[in-house]
C-alpha cells in the first residue's frame, strides 16, 4: 500500500466514524410504547438509560444503578437475538414489563446517565453467550432456580445459583411480608381470563411447595371440578404485583375468600435489586454485585 493511499483510508474511517476491523459500533433498538401504540429507534444505551430509571427506585447507589444496567444490556440484547417482539409489533421490543422490561424516560437522572456510560457495551455471558439475566425486587431472603420461579421448561442454566438476599433489611416492608386477599368470584375470573381454569373456583391448595416453600404447584377447585396450575403461572394471572411472589406461608380461605400470606417480590431468580441496594452501600462495585448473583458468568464488553 502506497503512503498516499495509506493516509487516503485513514482520513475516511476517521470522517465517516467507521469501526476498524473487529470492532462492534452500538446498536439501535425499535420500541413499541403499549399506552400509545407508537414506536420509537433509539440508541440501545439511551434506551438503558429508561430502562434502569423505570426498574429501580430514585436516589439509590450508582453502583446498583450499574449492576442494573449490566443485565438490561445482557437481557436486551439476549431477547432481540431470539426474535424480541417483531411478530407481535414489528419492533425489537415493547415497553411492557410481562415482556421485556420497565421504561421510564422521563425518570432517566444524571447518576442514572452515569452509571450506564461507565458500563456501556458491558454485558454476561456463560459459554460465550448471553445469559439470561432475569432479575426481580427482593427475593424474600434467597434467591430460587429458574425452573421454581419461573416454571423454566429448558435445563436450568448453569449460571444460575442460589444464594442468600442481602437486602433483607434495605428492602420495604409491605415487599418483606405482605397479604392479598381475593374474593373466590375475582380468583375464577382471572383464572378464565388467562385460561387456566373455566369454573367457579371454591378452594385454593398449594400442592407443591420447594425445599424454601416457594408454591411450585397450586390446585383450585369447584363444581366438581380441580385444575392444578404452576406456581408462576397461577401468580401472573392473579397480577404479580399483588400476589408479589410465590413464596407462600399460608393460605387462610372462607367461603367466600382467600387470603394468602407471604415474603419477597418478583420471581427470586438472578439478582435482587434491593441486594444489589445492600451490596452497593457495602461498597462493592457493579461487576462484584452482578458476580454475587450470577457467579460463573464472564463479564465482557460487546461494543466499544
Amino acid at each position: 500500500m502506497t503512503k498516499k493511499l495509506f493516509l487516503f483510508l485513514t482520513l475516511v474511517i476517521i470522517v465517516c466514524g467507521c469501526n476498524l476491523p473487529g470492532q462492534k459500533k452500538e446498536p439501535k433498538i425499535s420500541l413499541y410504547h403499549t399506552k400509545t401504540g407508537t414506536k420509537d429507534e433509539l440508541p440501545l444505551e439511551e434506551y438503558l438509560a429508561g430502562v434502569v430509571a423505570g426498574e429501580m427506585l430514585p436516589n439509590w447507589p450508582k453502583e446498583a444503578y450499574a449492576a442494573q444496567a449490566i443485565l438490561a444490556r445482557t437481557f436486551t440484547l439476549e431477547f432481540i437475538e431470539r426474535g424480541g417482539t417483531k411478530a407481535k409489533y414489528g419492533t425489537d421490543l415493547s415497553d411492557d414489563i410481562t415482556e421485556t422490561q420497565a421504561y421510564n424516560k422521563d425518570a432517566v437522572t444524571e447518576e442514572i446517565r452515569n452509571a450506564v456510560k461507565e458500563t456501556r457495551g458491558l454485558v454476561a455471558k456463560y459459554n460465550n453467550k448471553y445469559i439470561k439475566a432475569w432479575f426481580h425486587a427482593f427475593s424474600g431472603g434467597e434467591t430460587t432456580t429458574a425452573k421454581t420461579g419461573l416454571s423454566y421448561s429448558e435445563a436450568e442454566p448453569g449460571y444460575i445459583k442460589v444464594v442468600k438476599d442481602p437486602g433483607q433489611n434495605y428492602a420495604p416492608p409491605e415487599d418483606r411480608n405482605w397479604t392479598a386477599s381475593y374474593t373466590f368470584s375475582e380468583i375464577s375470573k382471572l383464572l378464565s381470563e388467562k385460561g387456566l381454569a373455566n369454573f367457579a373456583v371454591e378452594k385454593v391448595e398449594a400442592t407443591q411447595k420447594n425445599s424454601q416453600g416457594r408454591v411450585t404447584e397450586f390446585a383450585v377447585s369447584g363444581e366438581g371440578q380441580t385444575k392444578k396450575i404452576p406456581g408462576p403461572e397461577f401468580r401472573i394471572a392473579l397480577d404479580s404485583t399483588k400476589l408479589k411472589s410465590i413464596w407462600i406461608e399460608n393460605i387462610d380461605q372462607t367461603t367466600t375468600e382467600v387470603t394468602f400470606k407471604g415474603k419477597g417480590y418478583g420471581h427470586g431468580v438472578g439478582m435482587s435489586q434491593w441486594g444489589a441496594y445492600a451490596l452497593a452501600e457495602q461498597g462493592k462495585t457493579a461487576k462484584e454485585i452482578v458476580k454475587y448473583f450470577f457467579p460463573d458468568v464472564t463479564l465482557t464488553k460487546v461494543y466499544q
